[in-house]
């Protein structure tokens, strides 16, 4: 049918493939079984000349189908090749519809080579569809080249258009002009657009206010190409009508075709054309004295605008009437009234009653469409309610800046406090940890009770806190407190103390290691301890001593010259750094002693076998002396002892003399007999016998003792420091019965003797004085007195015999 069609209107119905396929005709078949392919093209034929013939292809032009059709399967199309007029030829069609997605859409008859459609075919699916036909021999060779055949499906309108939303939404302000644009509604057609079938026109066809019935005439237009809701008419008034709903229908065929509807709802959004308005414009409120941040009232003003937006909200003001700002005004965002409230304290003494003028608006302008009338404003009168008021502290916390060796009594603090109501006061201290601080009760004026000391533990970052409390004498008696911080003010009040006070240094001259550390200590705080300074005063001692600074804490004390072993009294002056800068003396005992290698000092016997010198002749001929000495001061003591017992027997007291004057050179024998090893911890017999031989101790190991030089006389541990030794009874009773007495006289001041051996060490107690048969040591070689006596030649025998003719010497 379609190609006797096309064969009607002058169209070339038959085609000629590439390689020469027949020609496509229609579907007489007698007519072409008597084709004859010499008439038909006379220009295969060969010419005399020997030329060949010329192939010409033929354009195919697209095959057209009617989307829809119900006549399926149906005839689209024939193809011929012309190798039919010499053997058998088979066709075969590929591509999309046939033997690829979507299949099954054509096919062609194998043998006569129609091409047909087996299913309705749907534009909006397909539109067109590119085939590929061939010419094959029965052994599947190809005779011609294949041919490009187009089948375009034509439209039909099948399709309603369709509105992009079921409901549109639109707003417009309220008193828009006409004319002015709204919002635009959208629709689509599936159909072919170059055709009628999709050309759309819009229209409303129905409109009600909401609320219904609020306005009856047509507000609203549309633009049938476009969609474009413009408004038509005035009176657009959101007090009036709050929005309209359109009913919209599109169709195609340019308004002639299919239909659809859709909805719009169109909102009419409200102008701060109403300004707010008191209602009422009187009030009257009343405020307590003295309190803050409550609310004292509730003022109210009306808009006709739309609730919860920016031109109904309000926004009040204080225009007069509140110089001090003690009110302020907020609006509730619920009920959009205005909250009055007291945000600084109310004096009653000072003024009785405010009167305020408030102010309204919107949060939003006004609309040029609004009426011009003035602003809205309202009067309230707050009448303030007196009541007993606490006192109160002029500064709180209260700050004061003093040193911390201020004079007791001086005056910190005055003038702390007063009463709003003029009520007499009472002051009292609350806290005061350290009780530094005394306060007077009636007028209130804090001095210091005694000096402060910055090293307290409730001083902290040099701030000192108390806590003072002020009660008035009225009714109810209102108290009120606040802080006192003091700050103290640091002050050089502690003298630096040296340390240590004893030490060695080694007597070989060009020893590095030869010298005493020495350094100080200060209560003080920074600035007035280190850096410290150290100098040697006496001219006498700097002959033969030096300091020299280390650093700011330490100094080194070293000998000049080489010096003789024995001890040396250094006096020190050590200063420290504080504004005024404080100063003190110090003696420190140096023992000048032989060291070894390792910078010790070494024992006695070390000190002479291990000098490289040796010892000379001389020498050893006064050690020798010296030993012979003691051993006959040993004999004759025995001696005395003898007699003392032969004294006795004779029945006479031992402690009866023939003059009580006679009292010389007594001997007090200490027999120590110590508490074992468990004892070392109080007293270490080492150190008695040869305190040299362990180095430097530590400065609590060389407290000064009566009688005994430093460095010689170990120290207690178990008894405290610094402490002289007490006198003995030297004297014996004068009546032998009260031998018990002078006897715990004795023990009781060897127990309060820090320099003794321990407790548990037998205290031996005797007296030689007068009634002793063998008379006193000091008269051995010599009829005189001990101050007769010359001793000096004891100083010719070397360092150890200095000390025993010092004893004889007190020179």
């Amino acid at each position: 049918m379609l190609a006797q069609e096309m064969a009607s209107r002058g169209l070339a119905v038959l085609c000629v493939l590439v390689a020469g396929l027949g020609q496509v005709g229609s579907s007489d078949q007698a007519g072409r079984e008597d084709l004859n392919p010499a008439a038909l093209y006379p220009w295969r034929q060969r010419s005399s000349g020997g030329l060949s013939r010329v192939k010409r292809d033929w354009i195919i032009p697209p095959i057209r189908v009617l989307e829809n059709s119900k006549q399926v399967p149906e005839n689209l199309v024939q193809i011929k090749s012309d190798k039919i007029f010499t053997g058998e030829v088979i066709y075969k069609l590929e591509g999309p519809g046939v033997d690829q997605d979507p299949k099954n859409l054509f096919e062609i008859d194998d043998k006569t080579g129609w091409i047909r459609s087996m299913i309705p075919l749907d534009r909006e699916k397909y539109r067109s569809f590119t085939l590929k036909a061939f010419a094959l021999s029965p052994s599947g060779e190809r005779l011609e080249n294949p041919s490009t055949i187009e089948i375009v499906v034509l439209d039909q309108n099948d399709n309603r258009p369709n509105f992009s939303q079921k409901e549109f939404a639109g707003s417009v302000y309220e008193f828009s002009v006409p004319g002015t644009s709204v919002m635009s509604v959208t629709a689509t057609d599936a159909d072919d657009p170059t055709t009628d079938n999709a050309i759309l026109s819009y229209s409303i066809i129905g409109q009600e206010s909401i609320p219904l019935l609020r306005i009856n005439k047509t507000m609203f237009g549309i633009n049938n190409e476009t969609g474009a809701i413009y408004t038509r008419d005035v009176g657009l008034d959101w007090e009036v009508v709050k929005g309209f709903r359109l009913k919209l229908q599109v169709a195609d065929m340019s308004g002639m075709g299919l239909t659809s509807l859709a909805n719009a709802v169109i909102h009419v959004t409200d102008i701060n054309n109403n300004p707010p308005r008191f209602s009422p414009d009187q009030y009257t409120m009343s405020a307590v004295e003295n309190k803050i941040d409550f609310v004292i009232g509730w003022v109210n003003a009306t808009d006709n605008d739309e609730p919860g937006t920016g031109n109904w909200e309000t926004k009040y003001t204080i225009a007069k009437g509140n110089p001090s700002r003690n009110f302020a005004i907020r609006t509730d965002p619920v009920t959009n009234e205005g909250i009055l409230s007291v945000v600084k304290a109310l004096d009653y003494e000072s003024q009785e009653v405010y009167t305020l003028t408030l102010t309204v608006e919107n949060v939003n302008p006004l609309s040029i469409k609004a009426p011009k009338n003035p602003v809205s404003s309202a009067t309230v009168v707050v009448t303030v309610v007196n009541e007993n008021e606490a006192p109160r502290f002029i500064k709180d916390p209260i700050e004061i800046l003093v040193p911390e060796s201020v004079d007791p009594g001086t005056v910190l603090a005055s003038n702390i406090a007063y009463d709003p109501d003029n009520a007499k006061l009472k002051y009292d201290i609350l806290r005061d940890p350290e009780g530094w601080l005394i306060i007077n009760h009636e007028t209130g004026e804090i001095a210091a009770r005694k000096p402060f000391n910055v090293l307290s533990p409730h001083v902290k970052n040099n701030m000192y806190n108390a806590v003072i409390r002020v009660t008035d004498t009225d009714a109810g008696g209102i108290s009120t407190t606040a802080s006192l911080v003091i700050t103290l003010w640091e002050t050089n009040d502690f003298l630096p103390q040296l340390f240590p006070l004893m030490g060695t240094v080694c007597s070989e001259s060009g020893r590095k290691t030869s010298g005493l550390f020495l350094t100080a200590v200060d209560e003080d705080l920074p600035p007035h301890a280190e850096p410290f300074t150290f100098h040697l005063q006496d001219m006498n001692v700097s002959a033969n001593w030096t300091i020299i600074q280390v650093n700011e804490t330490h100094a080194v004390l070293q000998p000049l010259v080489e010096l003789e072993t024995g001890e040396y009294a250094v006096t020190v002056l050590v200063t420290d750094s504080g504004t005024p800068s404080l100063s003190a003396y110090a003696q420190v005992n140096v023992t000048v002693c032989p060291c070894g290698k390792d910078g010790e000092c070494k024992t006695e016997a070390a000190a002479i076998f291990g000098t490289r010198v040796g010892v000379s002749f001389i020498a050893l001929l006064v050690i020798m002396a010296s030993i012979a000495l003691l051993l006959l001061l040993l004999l004759l003591a025995v001696a005395v002892g003898n007699c003392r017992r032969h004294h006795m027997k004779k029945g006479e007291g031992l402690l009866v003399g023939d003059s009580d004057e006679d009292i010389r050179d007594n001997i007090l024998n200490y027999d120590e007999q110590g508490g074992g090893e468990e004892d070392e911890n109080a007293f270490n017999i080492d150190l008695l016998r040869n305190p040299t031989d362990v180095g430097p101790l530590p400065i609590s190991y060389y407290p000064p003792v009566s009688g005994i030089p430093r460095g010689k006389q170990p120290l207690r541990k178990d008894y405290p420091d610094n402490l002289p030794s007490p006198s003995y009874p030297r004297k014996p009773p004068a009546d032998p019965t009260d031998i018990e007495d002078f006897i715990n006289d004795g023990l009781e001041a060897a127990d309060h003797d820090p320099n003794i051996p321990p407790y548990d060490t037998a205290l031996i107690y005797d007296y030689e004085g007068d009634g002793s048969l063998a008379g006193s040591l000091s008269s051995i070689a010599s009829a005189s007195s001990d101050g007769d006596q010359d001793y000096d030649y004891l100083n010719d025998w070397g360092p150890r015999f200095k000390k025993l003719a010092n004893m004889y010497d007190p020179r």
